[in-house]
């Protein structure tokens, strides 16, 4: 079974970049089989079609609008997935996989197993800000349902024994989250009197 386990949204808006800094989490936490790719999906939209329709279960970490508290989890599962992507969209990547699901459908190659974990947002209207602390504080339970969701798919996880120096990076170019909130913090102490 190949297994994609993707993150989506836009770290340049606040709590829409809860997808992608929840994937790239894994990614540093986690060793998988070949079988599995672990993926930062961004704002890709429709060119996530060819990974989408190369896998029998997708896994999928995003910022969605549940109308609940902010930092509030919910995982939904198979044919809820897409009704969910779509339910109150906040940024164009979420139509655009909408899209990709209703593509991979078509092309008769969608996934035999989906779980989306999404996170209510808080703000998505701080441009270059981090996540807020009630969705940073849900990466680890969202890690955790992923973790118990792959279990239950047979996907095998082995924690990284290595630090995370000598494995690549999910991201690069100063946005993984270590660069960039660095970055962050570096602006503030400059404004400050």
């Amino acid at each position: 079974m190949r297994t994609l386990i993707l993150g989506i949204g836009n770290i340049l808006w606040a709590d829409e970049g809860f997808g992608v800094r929840a994937v790239e989490e894994f990614h540093a936490r986690y060793e998988t089989g070949a079988d599995v790719t672990v993926l930062d999906g961004g704002t890709q939209g429709l060119y996530l079609v060819q990974f989408v329709e190369a896998c029998d279960q997708l896994l999928v970490f995003d910022a969605i609008d549940y109308g609940l508290e902010p930092g509030t989890l919910r995982i939904v599962r198979d044919g809820e997935v897409p009704r969910f992507m779509g339910a109150k969209k906040m940024s164009l990547h979420q139509t655009g996989f909408q899209e990709v699901l209703s593509a991979a459908d078509l092309l008769g190659r969608y996934p035999s197993r989906l779980a989306l974990i999404g996170c209510q947002p808080q703000d998505l209207e701080n441009w270059g800000g981090p996540l807020t602390a009630p969705v940073a504080a849900a990466v680890e339970p969202a890690l955790a349902a992923a973790v118990d969701t792959l279990v239950e798919w047979g996907v095998e996880l082995r924690p990284r024994a290595a630090s995370a120096e000598t494995f690549p990076r999910l991201l690069a170019h100063d946005l993984d989250h270590d660069a960039y909130e660095r970055r962050l913090r570096g602006a503030e102490e400059e404004t400050r009197p």
